[in-house]
């Protein structure tokens, strides 16, 4: 049998998760305002989804947090690859994937205890995605000749 977790650990790893959401929230709705790609709800689904693991197997499991944090990113990474679309010549979906990818490491950051952290890269995403975005000069892609 498996025993109980305390109550105040649940209760810390629900404020992360909690955090985690906020954070992710604010990922999710730049890429939704832009009408690209994932928006809110899969944002903070990953970014929850990571930060749970993370924190569980730092807390309950006693493992080796390392294996775990691992593991997220190569499942996340899955995810991030449904993203990635390749109509013709073009690659599409691959700033989705790597916010779907940041929004899992705040959320590890997170459980980890590194909530500045992950609130200085969730500001710092932010910025890239909806800043950055702007002065990025239009580049016209070569057509091959037909």
């Amino acid at each position: 049998m498996v025993p109980l977790m305390p109550l105040e650990t649940q209760f810390l790893i629900a404020l992360q998760a909690l955090f985690t959401a906020a954070l992710c929230m604010l990922i999710g709705w730049e890429r939704e305002r832009q009408h690209l790609g994932v928006g809110l709800r899969t944002h903070m689904l990953v970014g929850v989804g990571a930060c749970l693991f993370s924190a569980l197997s730092i807390s309950a499991f006693g493992g080796d947090p390392a294996r775990i944090a691992a593991q997220v990113v190569s499942g996340v990474g899955f995810i991030g690859a449904g993203a990635i679309l390749k109509p013709g010549r073009m690659v599409q979906g691959l700033t989705t994937a790597a916010s779907m990818w940041m929004a899992a490491a705040i959320g590890m950051a997170v459980a980890a205890g590194g909530w500045f952290i992950a609130l200085c890269a969730t500001i710092l995403v932010w910025f890239i995605l909806a800043i950055v975005k702007r002065l990025k000069p239009e580049i016209p892609i070569a057509t091959e000749p037909e």
